[in-house]
């Protein structure tokens, strides 16, 4: 059925479309605070998206040299080289200590890539992550290893590193040896500020935004199916916002953060892992806008909706059946987890709340429209446009066949006429008549 629009509701429909954008541009901010929220404040994300870090050749390199560099010189190794080689070749402890050097560098490189090395640096990233949610969250005391400033420990990777290049350094690395300073002591009261009005802006947001999209549907009588047709566009118009603005902000960051050209690809790499999950999610609103297009559509008057709506008539006038179904997609849908939403309980919730919604609206407009529809009056239906399907296919082969016929037998007359048996007269005739015309006067 077409919906309505009277010209007493087009002032309102100009405030449900101004409520729509507004949505839309408050859904881009939802989407950048819910990203940033979670990528800091998530020790599991974090965690995740450090060892993801480490994979990449041009950011693992630095790490390897940072852990080389914290070796060297919080160890005297020239010394160790110099106790540990014959009296007669103690000057080559000089050289060595060179040679081990190089071998330190690739060792260290080698050593990140093992898995059980990936697990101490995931390991010292999630200690040094809670210890940084406990702070800004203010829960407990202060972890903290000089003045409440939360650090990465890396000492453990550095005993790994002395004992993959032969050097004894147990008992010899001062306590803040392969220690990274996250946070310093006199930016935690801004940090708990920070992080916890961000907390709250990624909740209130995401609220503010699905709020004004329900009012503006709520508002849109007589032309409420194609509000929520608008409302999908912005879904999908804030998601590719956020898409836009991802890949303008990394071109300008690794301008801005590279200071050589050979910094740039490890800049580009450490920004392309750290905005994953928000392209992740960027591309989830697309999906979910997408979805309510699709519905949308599917509940309007055009004719090919028309036709699939009926055809799903039988299928879900039966509401157990109906339920049957949806739940089978669910299922299918959260084994499949195409989006960070559908790995997070309360996202899923309302995910499952919008498809009862959209199922019970379905199955309304589809029985108000097709009331007599039923599995017997489809299955009859899908029988008819089979065998005219069929029927039209045999049409075209015995249309093709005639035709193949009337070919050969001109061929053949034409070759009666050359061999002198028939005249022209009678071969004009015979064609005249073979091709359904009348034949030429004498």
């Amino acid at each position: 059925m077409a919906e309505q629009t009277t010209d007493s509701s087009r002032p309102r429909r100009g405030a449900v479309i101004t409520l729509i954008v507004i949505g839309s541009l408050i859904g881009v901010l939802a989407i950048f605070s819910v990203w940033i929220a979670r990528q800091v404040l998530e020790t599991d994300t974090w965690t995740e998206t450090s060892t993801e870090l480490l994979e990449e050749d041009d950011i693992r390199e630095p790490v390897a040299g940072f852990l080389v560099d914290a070796l060297f010189t919080n160890v005297d190794v020239e010394a160790e080289l110099r106790n540990a080689l014959p009296a007669d070749t103690k000057g080559l402890s000089g050289p060595a200590a060179g040679g081990l050097r190089q071998l330190a560098d690739q060792a260290a490189d080698e050593a990140l890539q093992r898995p059980r090395i990936q697990q101490l640096w995931a390991g010292a990233n999630a200690t040094a992550h809670s210890a940084f949610v406990k702070i800004v969250e203010d829960k407990g005391d202060r972890v903290s290893t000089a003045g409440g400033a939360v650090t990465l420990d890396l000492s453990q990777l550095l005993d790994q590193l002395g004992t993959q290049v032969g050097v004894d350094v147990s008992g010899k690395l001062p306590p803040d040896a392969g220690r990274i300073e996250i946070l310093d002591s006199d930016e935690l009261s801004t940090a708990q500020e920070v992080f916890g009005a961000l907390r709250k802006l990624a909740v209130g947001l995401t609220l503010l935004t699905l709020g004004l999209f329900a009012l503006a549907i709520y508002l849109a009588r007589g032309w409420r199916r194609r509000a929520v047709r608008a409302v999908g566009f912005g879904f999908v118009a804030s998601g590719l916002a956020v898409l836009a603005a991802r890949s303008l902000g990394q071109s300008l960051l690794v301008s801005s953060l590279a200071s050589t050209a050979s910094s740039e690809d490890a800049v580009r790499s450490t920004l392309d892992i750290f905005t994953s999950l928000l392209r992740a999610s960027a591309l989830s609103v697309i999906a979910y806008g997408l979805v309510i297009v699709l519905g949308a559509w599917l509940a309007g008057p055009g004719r090919l909706a028309s036709s699939v709506r009926r055809d799903l008539t039988p299928l879900i006038r039966d509401r157990a059946v109906a339920y049957a179904l949806l739940a089978f997609l669910l299922l299918l849908l959260f084994w499949w987890n195409p989006t960070p939403g559908t790995a997070r309980l309360l996202t899923s919730l309302t995910l499952v709340v919008l498809l009862v919604a959209g199922m019970e609206a379905l199955r309304h407009q589809a029985l108000a429209d097709f009331p007599g529809e039923t599995m017997g009056t489809a299955t009859a239906r899908w029988r008819e446009r089979v065998a005219g399907l069929r029927d039209a296919g045999s049409g075209r082969r015995q249309a093709t066949s005639g035709e193949a016929a009337r070919l050969d037998e001109l061929e053949r007359l034409a070759r009666l006429r050359d061999a002198g048996a028939l005249s022209p007269e009678e071969f004009e005739r015979e064609k005249s008549l073979l091709l359904g015309s009348a034949p030429p006067q004498a």
